[in-house]
């Protein structure tokens, strides 16, 4: 039994030491995932290929997941899958907490003695799964930040294998999670450790689903197309930690999803009357204000939402309400409307951050919502009362904006709604440079 551990570890050790020289081959400045939105059920994927021979993996994003998991339980064919040892350091840096000692069915992807075992979370069902730590290919696009550049390969990615029941919910044809959060074996931080970047990436969600968004792992510039470089024009604000595990079954580990410090909100320059105990973090990690690709639209308890609502509703009183469409509740006649570059002519609404300097304007076309032709309806959601995140901004306020998640400076850079510049996040230029 001791011996077939050895053989495992040094297995293992041999094959972690290939990855690292093989990565070292090309240093690529950043890496490129495309975005899709799934218009159906609301949800962000993307793909990349894994495995050998390789597959392509659609997986659902989630900006504040731990890791990526994929379903290892049917269809998980690869000669380079080898699984991770309970008593390695990347168990112990994943936070696992647990050891499957003996498997009991035949060794296979999922199922090996002596592997590092997690909870594997599905956010769309909200239910968890038993799992377990792994590493395979990978080869997904790099980039100089303006276009698509070579291929490269990360020949042991870390990952965690799920069941497949774990999937429900999920976009069809989703075999797992592509998780962005706030961890050291979340994609970014992999990313950035296997090529030598620093641990930074940028997100940039589409409104279409008809052209991608894209995913930059790695520094700036953020080019799009008609030259408009968006990194030199982000504001910064501090992200928070979170001490409380906020995802799935609350544990004491710190939060993996992104925190910012929300202190006001105006609209049309009017300030919301707003419980400012709400907005902080609590010892229990109750409260505060955080950024989702899983909800796709900002959600707010119950008293902020109402408070918003009151000051959206004074502001447009001059529009012609009509009834409400679920899940929304607020919702106004668009005929004869009419359009500005940035969206319907409402409102602009601003959430103030850390200092009064920085604020996040949100302008008609990430404010509102297109339910029927001739009804929009206030993109917001009441979150009802004692919510464990008071607020949390949702994949249609995020949308053409470029977000940049700054590990290193512990910053999210944010661009307002590129509309403005006269761009899109649909306009990059996903065409090879070489």
């Amino acid at each position: 039994m001791a011996s077939s551990s050895y053989l495992v570890f040094l297995s293992f050790f041999l094959f972690l030491t290939i990855s690292q020289a093989q990565a070292k081959a090309f240093q690529p400045k950043a890496l490129l995932l495309p975005v899709t939105k799934d218009s159906s059920l609301l949800q962000y994927t993307t793909q990349i290929k894994q495995r050998t021979p390789l597959v392509p993996i659609k997986l659902t994003i989630d900006v504040g997941g731990r890791f990526m998991w994929v379903d290892c339980e049917k269809g998980y064919v690869s000669s380079s899958y080898r699984p991770v040892p309970c008593d390695s350091k990347i168990c112990k840096i994943s936070r696992s907490g647990a050891c499957l000692v003996m498997c009991p069915a035949p060794p296979r992807p999922g199922c090996n003695n002596n592997t590092c075992y997690h909870l594997l979370y599905n956010p769309l069902t909200d239910t968890i799964n038993s799992g377990v730590m792994a590493a395979d290919a990978v080869l997904v696009q790099s980039t100089d930040g303006r276009s698509a550049g070579p291929l490269v390969s990360v020949p042991g990615l870390f990952f965690a294998c799920g069941t497949h029941s774990l999937l429900k919910g999920l976009s069809n044809g989703a075999k797992g999670i592509a998780g962005l959060g706030r961890s050291l074996v979340s994609l970014p931080s992999l990313f950035a450790s296997a090529f030598k970047f620093q641990r930074i990436f940028a997100m940039c969600l589409s409104s279409s689903s008809q052209s991608n968004g894209v995913i930059i792992f790695g520094d700036g510039p953020y080019e799009f197309q008609f030259k408009k470089e968006i990194s030199s024009s982000l504001m910064y604000t501090p992200l928070i930690l979170n001490p409380k595990a906020t995802a799935g079954k609350y544990s004491e580990d710190p939060s993996t999803d992104y925190f910012i410090r929300l202190t006001s909100i105006k609209i049309n320059g009017q300030a919301v009357q707003l419980n400012d105990s709400l907005l902080n973090i609590d010892k229990e990690g109750n409260g505060g204000t955080k950024i989702s690709t899983v909800n796709p639209y900002t959600m707010m308890e119950r008293s902020i939402f109402k408070a918003v609502l009151k000051v959206f509703m004074e502001e447009t009183k001059g529009m012609t309400r009509v009834a409400s469409v679920k899940p929304f509740e607020y919702c106004i006649s668009s005929k004869n409307l009419g359009s500005t570059r940035v969206g319907p002519p409402v409102p602009a609404i601003d959430l103030g951050l850390h200092n009064e300097s920085v604020s996040w304007r949100i302008f008609g076309m990430n404010s509102m919502v297109q339910v029927k032709d001739d009804v929009l309806c206030l993109g917001f959601v009441d979150g009802g009362f004692n919510p464990r995140t008071s607020v949390v901004i949702g994949g249609h306020q995020l949308e053409d904006n470029l977000l940049q998640f700054d590990l290193v400076k512990r910053r999210l850079g944010f661009s307002s709604s590129l509309l403005f510049m006269q761009t899109t996040c649909a306009n990059f230029n996903f065409t090879s440079s070489v």
